[in-house]
């Protein structure tokens, strides 16, 4: 069968391509511009869309709910709330061009395929600028994307921490060491800067 949606009984079903994995490695390169072609791509898509302050919504309820988050210290939760808040501003401020994202390009959502390497998990598309994607890769990556806002960038990585951190404090998260992860992000965000990526921030948990 072709990998489209398919709609029977009031459920809809999507099938994809399968792609054999050729090698676990994708280079910082070869990354960033696979990146840059998505971006590309997805800035002539004119489809209802969420923005990127819907993750943000997402993450201040968490942080404000403290049935969801009832582990999350009155401090932290302060701090979070305050801190998602004024990233939010700062960002909005700049009136930046935005545009279809993936959301969450990170090197989880990324397969290495002999047609190059492929994004995949695209239901976290959202509407931002492209610095808020940039804001889940590596450092590495970053260095080979064309024509980035340096201090877009610090900003929306200062906000994927925060973001991810209060996931991480939901009563429902079922992420590997997940308070543990949240507590770092937390760390990470009161030492700051230089901002850490994700990747640095989880190959510090695992002694790496």
């Amino acid at each position: 069968m072709d990998p489209l949606v398919y709609t029977r009984d009031g459920f809809a079903v999507t099938l994809w391509t399968h792609y054999e994995p050729v090698t676990p490695h994708v280079s910082a390169v070869d990354y960033a511009k696979v990146l840059e072609r998505l971006h590309a791509g997805m800035r002539e898509v004119d489809v209802p869309s969420p923005r990127f302050t819907d993750r943000i919504a997402e993450a201040e309820e968490v942080v404000a709910n403290t049935d969801r988050s009832p582990e999350l210290a009155d401090a932290d939760r302060v701090f979070l709330s305050s801190r998602l808040e004024s990233l939010r501003r700062a960002i909005e401020d700049r009136g930046v061009v935005e545009q279809l994202l993936h959301g969450e390009p990170h090197p989880g959502n990324v397969l290495s395929t002999k047609n190059g390497p492929l994004f995949i998990d695209l239901e976290t598309c959202c509407r931002g600028p492209v610095e808020f994607d940039l804001a889940h890769v590596a450092e590495a990556v970053c260095e080979h994307y064309p024509s980035i806002d340096q201090g877009l960038l610090d900003e929306c990585r200062q906000l994927v921490l925060a973001m991810v951190a209060a996931w991480r404090w939901d009563r429902g998260d079922q992420f590997p060491n997940g308070r543990r992860f949240g507590k770092e992000l937390l760390r990470s965000l009161r030492e700051g800067p230089p901002w850490p990526t994700l990747d640095a921030v989880t190959r510090q948990l695992d002694g790496r």
